[in-house]
């Protein structure tokens, strides 16, 4: 769905990069997470597969069109959610979304539709000037879903949404996927991408450290542990055991074995501490 070779970018073209020589492919169906502290390159290089920035350099291959060639037609195959919101103030939240189904050459969604499946219908003709930072947000995003895409851009989507919107977000996402959406995914969110992606790449000061499975960087970068709550003589303890070092085995063997067991769970690296294992920088 997505082919990227020798990509680079440079805002004054001084030999200062935003991104250089990124390189990676995103197969159809899948979810695929970009990954990086703010300033890393993420946005840069969505802007540049969804032509919002020029190619300088390398190649890319989007929902099937170069993109040194973009062709009207490649925009009613994407969809693009951005973290900034862009809507039209003086327009209520209905006429945003059927202005902007002019735009296409395919079928679109209902608008009201999308608004109830976002949470604001009863919104629907409020002016958007009156909207909240998170409502703006939602309004992006079901934005995005318009024109039915079979690649879905999706920047930072959960940004600024209290606990439930978002996981009613990370719900669609998921239920589009599963029809066949291919996502690309843009965030320093390490949760969500953990939740949502079937691959990550990790990036820093545009350079792509790694791209993998977030299954696969748990197996390879995270410490085989198992952390224990049990009694003994009527006090409650908690410890974490290797299942790697032989003493550590027998240790759990025979706290299994003849004390009483409250919680056993195996415990594994979170994304965000293999991302600063391997790249030695943090999200922020």
């Amino acid at each position: 769905m997505i082919t990227v070779n020798g990509l680079s970018h440079s805002y004054n073209k001084d030999g200062k990069y935003a991104v250089k020589d990124v390189n990676f492919e995103v197969k159809e169906g899948e979810v695929f997470g970009f990954l990086g502290p703010s300033g890393a390159g993420k946005s840069t290089t969505q802007n540049i597969l969804t032509g919002l920035l020029p190619l300088q350099e390398g190649e890319a291959i989007v929902a099937g069109y170069d993109i040194k060639h973009i062709k009207n037609e490649m925009f009613n195959k994407i969809g693009m959610s951005f973290e900034q919101s862009n809507v039209y103030s003086k327009m209520t939240a209905k006429e945003n979304l059927d202005f902007y189904k002019k735009l296409f050459d395919v079928k679109t969604k209902d608008s009201q539709e999308l608004l109830d499946l976002v949470g604001i219908g009863d919104k629907a003709n409020v002016k958007t000037g009156e909207f909240s930072k998170g409502m703006k947000h939602r309004l992006t995003f079901a934005r995005s879903m318009i024109n039915n895409p079979t690649l879905w851009f999706l920047d930072e989507p959960t940004t600024g949404l209290d606990p439930s919107i978002a996981a009613d977000i990370k719900d669609i996402i998921k239920r589009e996927n599963k029809n066949g959406v291919t996502v690309f995914l843009t965030t320093h969110n390490m949760y969500i991408a953990d939740e949502l992606c079937d691959r990550v790449a990790f990036i820093v000061d545009g350079v792509i450290k790694l791209i993998d499975s977030p299954e696969n960087l748990k197996l390879q970068y995270g410490e085989k542990l198992v952390e224990v709550e049990y009694v003994k003589a009527g006090e409650i303890i908690k410890k974490s055991y290797s299942t790697i070092e032989p003493k550590d085995k027998l240790l759990l063997q025979d706290i299994v074995g003849n004390y009483e067991i409250r919680t056993m769970h195996t415990k594994e690296a979170t994304l965000e501490e293999i991302f600063i294992k391997v790249t030695g920088r943090g999200l922020i």
